[in-house]
């Protein structure tokens, strides 16, 4: 585990939006965790809620607003990044990517007053990265909305920044 991120936690051992904000690169409105409620060492458990502010939301079934199935395996894959990042000596140095997404089901959908609570657990991890399982819930009604099964990879952030930047 990594003592970094154990500092970030609050006294019962969740992490805020800020805090996560520390840990994983993203920022809104990409941002699809506001609360980290449980993170040991195989499991991470986190929230979103859904307000039907979102402008994803408003052009989403116009009329009848969801959020798009996408954006709920997006923040099952920034749950397991967090989770990943847990493991890591050194995250802040390290990319987490999405390699491979597979098995994504998707059996309600998720709509405005809806709090999601995305379940992600560590089947298998090496130096290359690690393979999660997810589920995505409607805390509402404790009803699963969707499942999923994915790969990320881990990359040193410097290599990767620079193969990839926009040559000037």
């Amino acid at each position: 585990m990594n003592p970094e991120i154990d500092a970030l936690k609050d006294d019962n051992g969740q992490l805020n939006e800020q805090a996560i904000k520390k840990i994983i690169p993203y920022e809104h409105p990409f941002l699809f965790l506001e609360k980290v409620t449980q993170l040991e060492k195989k499991k991470i458990i986190a929230t979103k809620t859904v307000t039907g502010d979102e402008d994803y939301i408003k052009g989403h079934f116009v009329g009848f607003p969801i959020m798009p199935g996408a954006l709920i395996v997006e923040g099952m894959g920034q749950a397991g990044t967090l989770l990943l990042r847990y493991h890591l000596e050194n995250h802040q140095k390290k990319e987490i990517l999405a390699y491979k997404f597979q098995k994504a089901k998707f059996m309600y959908p998720t709509l405005p007053g809806d709090e999601l609570r995305f379940e992600v657990t560590m089947k298998g991890k090496n130096d290359k990265g690690a393979v999660m399982k997810a589920k995505a819930f409607n805390n509402k009604n404790d009803r699963l909305i969707t499942e999923a099964k994915f790969t990320l990879a881990i990359v040193d952030r410097e290599r990767f920044r620079a193969k990839f930047s926009k040559k000037q």
